[in-house]
Parts: structure tokens; C-alpha cells; sequence
């Protein structure tokens, strides 16, 4: 049984640089404003080619969903997804088999009100508001419920969105609620920020994003290996994304200008599992 607080709910400010949509300009997406073009080219300035990391985890998210995928798994929790555009998961997904289900999850409100008419004609996917650090909010949630079988594997996503958890709100301990929800052959999808290599350009990027609606915490590589817990990280093992499963001709962290995004692919066995429902004491 985990314990978990609820964090208070995210109010819209189209004032302040958001995290999804800042990502969402970097993908050259249309679901953003000036404020974050704007802030998008002030970054890109002081670490030029910094877009490439932005397209780095996308293809990364590509290339863990192709990889589920072949693997057996249907069903994706995606949490902190941002808008679900520019191929994103559903899109992946799509492209393999006609039999996949989607919910994606994120906090930030615009975002979601962007989202919704976007996956209108998809009824194999959905967005959820939630606030990833309340497991309860949305494992319980009825589209949740509605959507996936949480009683069959799942795929969940986290990438690049654990970096936006303080320590405060104990990132480790709440990865370790969502694990014990997942039922055995269910997989864990991390991307996270880390300074180990590139402790500069994670600095300034920690520096630029004080000033947007969601600060950053980088982490070192090890502290990242942690999130997996007891679950059996696949090969190549918990690296840069670069380095995991590249496509052939692409190039891997050795040739990549920056070293800020580190993450694997981790499954579960056993023949054991917490129910959803004792997350909330249930």
C-alpha cells in the first residue's frame, strides 16, 4: 500500500513557458505559443543544435513502442505525455496493428484542451488530466478503468518527465507505486535528464527552465538506473538514448553533441502484483 499526497491541481497560464509545449516547438509542432518560440530560440542560442536532444527522445519513444509492440503489448500508459502530436505513440502504434490502446496523461490543462479534439477520431485513444505524482488519480481514473485492462500488460511510458519531479515529491518512491501496479510481462519506458556527461548544458537548461511553469532536476545516470527496481532491464541496458536500439545508419551518443538524455526499456516478471486498488489504500 502506498501513501501517496495529491498534489494541488495545475492552473492555465499562457504567460509563462509551459514544458509540452516548449517540446511541442521544438518538434515544429503548431500546439504552442510565442512564449515558448520565443523561449525555445533563446535556448537554442546559447546551446546551438540543442533541438536535436527534443528530436533524440521522440525518436527514442518511437523506437520503445516499435519494440513493445513486436513484444506482444496493446495497451500504453503514457504519463506526462504532452500533446499527442508529431508522431507521437497512437501515431506509432497505428502504423503496426489496428488492435492498440492509448491514454495518455498529463497535467497541464491547455494541453489537454488541445488534445482532445486531436484524438476525437481515435477511439482507441484518450487524454487524461492528471498530475503524475498522484498514482491514484490515475490508475482509478474511469477512463482509465474504461480504456485499459490493468489486469494484462501494459506498457508505461515515462520519458522525459520524471526530471520535472522534485526530490520533495520522492520521484523514486512514486516510479516504485506505478511498478508495483503493473501486472508480470508489463514494461517500463524511462527518459530522463541527466548532467553526468554534459553537467554544462544541464546547468544551463536547469537554468533557463527556472523560469518557465516547470523546473528541471537532472539526475545522474546511476540515480536513473534506480527507477527500474527489481524489473529485468533489456538489452542494450539502461544507456543513452542514442545508444538504444539505434536504427541502422543513425547515429549513436558518439557522434551526438549533447549527453543529456539517458533511459531504457525494463520488464516485469514474477507471477505477483498489488492490486490498482490498494494504491489508494483501496
Amino acid at each position: 500500500m502506498v501513501d501517496t499526497r495529491t498534489p494541488p491541481a495545475r492552473q492555465m497560464d499562457i504567460t509563462r513557458p509551459a514544458a509540452a509545449r516548449i517540446y511541442d516547438a521544438f518538434l515544429g509542432g503548431g500546439h504552442n505559443f510565442g512564449v515558448e518560440r520565443s523561449f525555445a530560440e533563446r535556448i537554442e542560442q546559447e546551446l546551438p543544435g540543442i533541438g536535436a536532444v527534443y528530436q533524440e527522445n521522440r525518436a527514442f519513444l518511437r523506437r520503445t513502442v516499435e519494440f513493445l509492440l513486436a513484444r506482444g503489448v496493446r495497451q500504453f500508459l503514457d504519463l506526462g505525455s504532452g500533446t499527442p502530436t508529431i508522431g507521437h505513440l497512437h501515431e506509432v502504434a497505428c502504423r503496426r496493428t489496428r488492435d492498440f490502446r492509448v491514454l495518455y496523461v498529463d497535467n497541464e490543462p491547455l494541453t489537454v484542451a488541445h488534445s482532445k479534439p486531436l484524438l476525437a477520431g481515435e477511439p482507441r485513444a484518450d487524454i487524461l488530466r492528471a498530475d503524475c505524482r498522484d498514482p491514484a488519480s490515475v490508475l482509478l481514473a474511469p477512463e482509465t478503468q474504461d480504456l485499459l485492462d490493468l489486469n494484462e500488460p501494459v506498457g508505461l511510458l515515462m520519458t522525459s518527465v520524471l526530471h520535472f519531479v522534485p526530490d520533495s515529491d520522492d520521484p523514486l518512491g512514486l516510479v516504485e507505486a506505478y511498478r508495483d501496479a503493473l501486472v508480470p510481462g508489463s514494461y517500463l519506458v524511462v527518459s530522463h535528464l541527466t548532467g553526468t556527461r554534459a553537467p554544462d548544458a544541464a546547468r544551463t537548461l536547469t537554468d533557463f527552465y527556472a523560469e518557465t511553469s516547470d523546473p528541471l532536476h537532472p539526475r545522474e545516470t546511476s540515480w536513473i538506473d534506480k527507477l527500474f527496481g527489481d524489473f529485468e532491464v533489456l538489452p542494450p541496458g539502461a544507456t543513452y538514448l542514442a545508444d538504444w536500439r539505434p536504427d541502422p545508419g543513425q547515429p549513436t551518443s558518439a557522434t551526438n553533441r549533447y549527453h543529456l538524455l539517458y533511459g531504457g526499456v525494463a520488464r516485469k516478471s514474477g507471477d505477483t502484483g498489488i492490486p490498482v486498488q490498494s494504491i489508494n489504500g483501496g
